[in-house]
């Protein structure tokens, strides 16, 4: 657990360091956050809920493995509560962070914990920014962006919807020839979705069309037009990280496009990596950019 001034938040899991590799293809030591470094604060959409804290708090850890020395706080864009409560409200945290940081001239980076451009929640985290008395920077989504489409294949090849490796040639009897990429955003979203979705098909070898589920008929007219050009088994892939939306949507949309469906990312690994990214790009820290790496 880090000892540095400013240190992890109470109550939030420690990932303990794995023991170094030896050779020359150890991973890289992780880096540290200069001291006094912002705290790092996650916006989390959707209603608050002690799963949607759980994904978080995981989240969290994944970032603190990737970058040490992190002062990471959780915030939830539409709850109610004060910081000392179980679900506190973005606003609640930044407030927080200011009496802590009174002074700083950046005391806070807030990073949305979205993979893509979902207006409405976005224009609800810069008013907590806006309203908010600290000096905070406020990053992009985390997608479009190649880690994602890793994440992406992972989730499918986990719920036998696509080969885990493509160059073993191992049979997958459901593997889809057709991927729905869902979002949630409307139209912008899904053009975003559409980057990491070309990124997903390079790695299936399969077509892969974006849809919002917030758009009437969006997911049904997308597996309508995998069908037409000649897909017979299809899949619904969530790029989304899951706080976001009610699980139920997105049976809902599978049974809508007539096919089974992968589960949300989720704590995947690349989730964490890329809220550090995007953190570490908002205060100039230099960092190797993170890409998707084949599955092996």
């Amino acid at each position: 657990m880090s000892t540095t001034t400013g240190g992890p938040a109470s109550g939030l899991p420690v990932r303990m360091p794995r023991p170094r590799q030896t050779g020359r293809h150890r991973r890289p030591e992780a880096l540290s956050a200069p001291e006094g470094a912002p705290v790092l604060v996650l916006a989390v959409p959707g209603t608050p809920s002690s799963a949607a804290l759980s994904l978080a708090e995981e989240v969290v850890s994944i970032a603190r493995s990737e970058l040490s020395g992190l002062d990471p706080r959780i915030g939830f864009v539409d709850a109610e509560g004060d910081h000392d409560s179980e679900f506190p409200s973005l606003r609640s945290v930044l407030d927080q962070v200011a009496e802590d940081r009174a002074g700083e001239d950046t005391a806070a980076v807030v990073v949305p914990l979205l993979a893509g451009p979902e207006a409405s929640v976005l224009r609800r985290v810069r008013q907590a920014v806006a309203d908010s008395k600290a000096q905070v920077e406020l990053t992009e989504v985390l997608g479009p962006h190649p880690l994602l489409a890793e994440a992406l294949h992972v989730r499918l090849s986990e719920a036998g919807l696509a080969r885990a490796d493509r160059a073993r040639l191992f049979t997958v009897a459901t593997a889809a020839d057709g991927i729905i990429l869902a979002t949630v955003g409307g139209e912008e979203a899904a053009q975003a979705a559409g980057v990491t979705g070309l990124l997903l098909a390079a790695r299936l070898a399969v077509p892969v069309l974006a849809a919002a589920l917030d758009e009437d008929g969006a997911i049904a007219g997308a597996a309508e037009q995998l069908r037409a050009s000649g897909s017979t088994t299809l899949a619904l892939a969530p790029c989304l990280i899951g706080p976001e939306i009610a699980p139920q949507l997105l049976h809902t949309a599978a049974a809508e496009a007539g096919c089974s469906g992968a589960d949300a990312l989720g704590p995947y690994p690349a989730v964490g990596k890329l809220v550090v990214t995007q953190y570490a790009a908002a205060l100039g820290l230099p960092m190797q950019q993170p890409t998707g790496a084949p599955m092996h």
